[in-house]
């Protein structure tokens, strides 16, 4: 996983494994924001084991999952909120990254 930086405060990523937090939060992440549904593959991380990870770290977390039934524009005021309200910097990881982008590409228009 090899986060790629969007602004001074966010940066977003492919699939987080449990065992890649401790590393994030060495690397200085505050905060991590989940835009990834459970179960949307198998063999995929549920959401409750990154934070109780990221937790153990002492990073918050968030998570907003974004699909089909719950698309970027239904999900753009609820991320714009995270990032004003979670410590900086932020590290949002979706399947790939790119939902995560794109709801960042939605709250900066």
């Amino acid at each position: 996983m090899e986060p790629k930086k969007l602004t001074d405060t966010l940066s977003v990523a492919g699939q987080v494994q449990p065992e890649e937090v401790e590393q994030l939060a060495r690397a200085g992440f505050k905060a991590i924001i989940c835009n990834r549904p459970d179960d949307e593959e198998p063999g995929q991380p549920d959401f409750a084991d990154i934070a109780a990870a990221a937790e153990a770290q002492g990073m918050a977390v968030r998570h907003i999952p974004v699909d089909a039934t719950r698309p970027v524009e239904m999900q753009k005021d609820e991320f714009a909120r995270a990032l004003a309200e979670l410590p900086a910097p932020v590290l949002a990881y979706c399947r790939t990254g790119n939902r995560c982008t794109m709801l960042h590409r939605a709250v900066s228009d």
